[in-house]
């Protein structure tokens, strides 16, 4: 049986990384084998801890779920500091496998992104370097010395990454994929690179998978920041 403590901890990360409102039966069914009437209670308990001022979100109840939004007197301030965001990153599928070859290569060449996809990257990279997602990192001691690329920091922003040593396994890069490009694409994927693990990171560790990118779709990585309500 979890603590009270316990128990308050795992229904706010519930209710923080539920995309709608969660409902009571839906935490109950997550935490198999807990008393309903004490979970209501801690949720009550975690409600009225979320309304003390020194919160600037609350949790709410809609649609007979509990959601976490931001309090009515802070709106003024937030509706300013979101028009202020940059707007997502968008990525097609030849950027994110591109991006991916990348990643997973670094520091590699335009010629040797080419052999791993099959098809001329240079416009892509052009595009992925506009977002500043790659850099350049020198040029390969060949012949024609072409320019070698790499991710960047703005990458590991972006994709929510200490570091390039955080990527996922293709195993789970697949899994993403399929879910959000279909599984056509992650197959394909996996032939691009030769069997290696070449993909983009979940966007957080906690929502992970969900947020791969989709052809013309937010890249993953980007906070979840939930607009002001009117």
């Amino acid at each position: 049986m979890l603590t009270d403590e316990n128990l308050k901890a795992l229904l706010e990360g519930i209710i923080y990384i539920a995309p709608e409102p969660v409902t009571l039966d839906g935490i109950l069914k997550a935490l198999e084998g807990e008393d309903r009437e004490r979970v209501k209670e801690k949720l009550r308990e975690l409600v009225s801890d979320y309304e003390q001022s020194a919160h600037g979100i609350h949790i709410r109840q809609v649609a007979n779920g509990y959601k976490f939004s931001t309090k009515a007197e802070h709106h003024e301030i937030l509706r300013k500091y979101v028009k202020s965001l940059k707007p997502p990153i968008r990525l097609s599928k030849p950027a994110l496998e591109t991006l991916a070859v990348i990643a997973y290569r670094q520091p590699v060449t335009v010629p040797e992104i080419d052999e791993v996809r099959g098809v001329d990257s240079g416009g892509v990279i052009h595009t992925l370097l506009e977002k500043k997602l790659v850099v350049t990192s020198g040029r390969k001691s060949v012949v024609g010395r072409p320019i070698l690329y790499r991710t960047s920091k703005d990458f590991l922003v972006h994709f929510g990454l200490k570091d390039v040593g955080e990527l996922p396994s293709l195993k789970e890069f697949e899994e993403l994929a399929k879910r959000a490009l279909g599984a056509e694409w992650a197959e394909e994927a996996a032939q691009a690179t030769g069997g290696e693990a070449a993909a983009l990171p979940p966007s957080d560790a906690a929502t992970a998978p969900a947020e791969a990118a989709t052809e013309e779709s937010t890249a993953p990585g980007q906070p979840a920041t939930e607009s002001p309500e009117n």
